[in-house]
């Protein structure tokens, strides 16, 4: 599990054996079962989690009593509540296990202490928290230029993986669609009419 990470982390950075085998005294290994909840809405988010294999996703309940969908997370991914996690305070996010998940999970102490100590894995985690930045602006940019169909296309074609393992009503949430209008695009485009 721990050479997947560090795999992971060498795609995006130049780190020191010695700050690889930081890391590792820092990290813990968790599993959750499917639909566990990994961070109840209400509570601090003490960890992020480095996900070895399954799938997770973060949401909240709007103020009709729904569930959004914020974010999904697979094999090789990060997932937290940034603000929770950061800040220190309560979350507003629910982080629930889709699927048996295994992860790799390192608390605020550990994070900042490797943050201190390792410039490589500095420089990782930037990069991270970039790209994660960058795909958030743009399915905010997509919400707001595209057509539903549009948005559908292009989180397909970007996320295949997806299709298959999130429940068509999640993925609705995460792209802003009621899941009836998610089934009229799905449909129109088995029978071709796309």
């Amino acid at each position: 599990m721990v050479d997947q990470l560090i795999a992971h982390i060498r795609k995006f950075s130049t780190v020191e054996e010695a700050d690889l085998i930081l890391l590792e005294s820092l990290i813990r290994r968790k599993t959750y079962q499917k639909k566990e909840l990994v961070l109840p809405a209400g509570h601090r988010c003490h960890y992020q989690h480095f996900i070895v294999s399954g799938c997770m996703r973060s949401f909240f309940i709007n103020n009709k009593g729904v569930e959004q969908i914020v974010n999904f997370g697979i094999e090789n991914w990060w997932m937290t509540d940034y603000d929770s996690f950061v800040n220190e305070r309560a979350s507003a996010l629910n982080i629930q296990a889709l699927e048996e998940c295994e992860v790799l999970s390192i608390n605020k102490l550990g994070f900042d202490e490797l943050i201190r100590k390792s410039s490589g894995l500095a420089n990782y985690f930037r990069i991270i928290l970039e790209k994660r930045h960058i795909a958030d602006q743009r399915r905010i940019q997509y919400m707001f230029n595209l057509t539903g169909e549009e948005i559908y296309d292009t989180f397909f074609n970007l996320n295949p993986e997806f299709i298959q393992r999130v429940p068509q009503y999640m993925l609705a949430s995460y792209l802003g669609f009621t899941p009836e209008f998610l089934s009229k695009i799905r449909k129109k485009k088995s029978q071709g009419l796309s």
